[in-house]
């Protein structure tokens, strides 16, 4: 009996120290199934601060994956499902120089033309983009910043990426009909 309580103890020390020191988790529920986004905030954490300061406040909550692209990465974050471009904050350092690759199943920060551009729009990688990568920190080679990658959920990328697409004033690459995110929302470590 001493032994189990024993093992049983050293497992939940060794758990909780793994939890504490755990990366931040983000679920998104979309109309075609369940994300779960792993977070690298020890690598890029003003984006992972602000990306979560706007799961927190529910920005993301009726967004649409407004850019799909099939073989190259599906984008969401910016437009309400109505196509209206949500109001964005603050604009981001960019943090592609963090030595993550824009590889499949890798999120990552949407911009302009400006490398300090990202506000809130993100996408998550299809196929290994090494073009997207950080390669100087010149307006041309400054890449685009990866600050996390798909947990759990990648069919559910796969399913998104699948969808028919049509070019309209949002994208070259619209779905036809919407897929939202109709919540996000952290999720917390088992208590």
């Amino acid at each position: 009996m001493k032994r189990i309580f024993l093992y049983s103890l050293a497992s939940w020390l060794v758990f909780a120290a793994g939890a504490a020191a755990a990366n931040p988790m983000v679920g998104l529920k979309t109309t075609k199934g369940e994300i779960v986004l792993e977070l690298f905030a020890d690598k890029a954490p003003k984006t992972v601060e602000s990306f979560l300061e706007n799961v927190r406040e529910g920005f993301y909550d009726g967004t649409m994956f407004h850019r799909v692209v099939q073989d190259f990465m599906v984008q969401g974050g910016g437009f309400g499902a109505d196509g209206r471009l949500k109001p964005t904050g603050k604009q981001l350092q960019n943090e592609a120089n963090n030595g993550l690759k824009n590889v499949r199943g890798t999120v990552a920060m949407a911009r302009k033309g400006d490398p300090h551009s990202a506000s809130v729009q993100f996408y998550i990688n299809l196929v290994d983009n090494k073009f997207l990568d950080h390669k100087a920190e010149s307006p041309r080679g400054w890449g685009y910043a990866v600050f996390g990658e798909v947990h759990a959920g990648m069919d559910v990328v796969d399913a998104i990426a699948a969808v028919s697409v049509r070019r309209t004033s949002l994208s070259e690459a619209q779905p036809l009909e919407n897929v939202l995110i109709e919540r996000a929302w952290v999720v917390e470590p088992p208590s």
